[in-house]
């Protein structure tokens, strides 16, 4: 049995082929907004190298901001329960999840049966979230990838005090302008991330293990930062960004399971 899960993201779109519900024969990753052209184009491609095609697939799953408007998809999902189902298979001991998306930020709190406990979410601010790095990243002239390395040589991090991003823009040029180092005002960016989602943390109530998804997982200087502020280790991998898609992937495999119908 093969599904296919899609995270139509707010600045990147996600893709998972599974086999049987157990085994990941593809996927792929497309930065583009929640239209679906770029939802479209990944999954063509995904298909593409695994030789297959649309009629080969049981059952699509989409979920991630862009999940409605999709029309090829069989179902839609929320992604809260698509990044707790997808870290939960590769990562069972998990119960708390830190998803930094590009225009949210997520803290959820699973049970071992992966069902949801508690949850907080921030989508009315972009501070805390990809967006802000991406800001950030914009006015320091570099690319976002870049900021990790650079907040490593920090030698006091800079305080960016302003939770709104337009005014921590305004405050960056300011600390610049007066002297301050790049990598300083970089670390000082990633502490101002990290403390904005340790607040939801906090609120939800953590509990360990704690695993990261989401694509500002990558980046080691707010890991790091979020690990200081919560006092507790953060897991991650390379595959954090995918663990929305993994999800959605999952729960494509348990409709057609559910409803027993092939090819629908």
């Amino acid at each position: 049995m093969l599904t296919l899960g899609i995270d139509i993201g707010s600045t990147t779109s996600k893709c998972v082929l599974l086999e049987d519900g157990e085994r990941i024969i593809g996927t792929e990753l497309l930065v583009a907004g929640i239209g679906t052209i770029g939802a479209e184009k990944i999954m063509e491609t995904v298909l593409k190298k695994a030789k297959l095609s649309r009629n080969d697939i049981d059952y699509v799953m989409a979920t991630g901001y862009g999940r409605r408007n999709f029309d090829p998809a069989n179902g839609e999902l929320s992604e809260l329960s698509c990044h707790a189902k997808g870290v939960l298979f590769t990562n069972p001991q998990v119960r708390t999840i830190i998803d930094i998306g590009g225009q949210d930020a997520k803290v959820l709190r699973i049970n071992d049966k992966g069902i949801l406990e508690n949850f907080m979410m921030n989508d009315k601010c972009a501070a805390g979230t990809g967006r802000f790095l991406d800001v950030m990243a914009n006015i320091l002239q570099m690319p976002v990838n870049e900021l990790e390395k650079r907040a490593e040589l920090a030698e006091k991090p800079a305080k960016i005090s302003s939770t709104c991003t337009v005014f921590a823009e305004s405050e960056v040029i300011s600390q610049l302008a007066t002297g301050e180092t790049v990598e300083n005002v970089i670390a000082g960016i990633c502490n101002s991330v990290a403390s904005r989602v340790a607040g939801l943390a906090k609120r939800v109530g953590i509990k360990e293990e704690v695993f990261m998804s989401g694509g500002v997982a990558q980046n080691g200087g707010v890991r790091k930062a979020l690990e200081k502020e919560l006092k507790v280790p953060i897991k991650w991998s390379e595959t954090s960004q995918m663990m929305g898609a993994l999800g959605a992937a999952i729960s494509a495999y348990e409709q057609v399971k559910k409803r027993g119908v092939l090819n629908e």
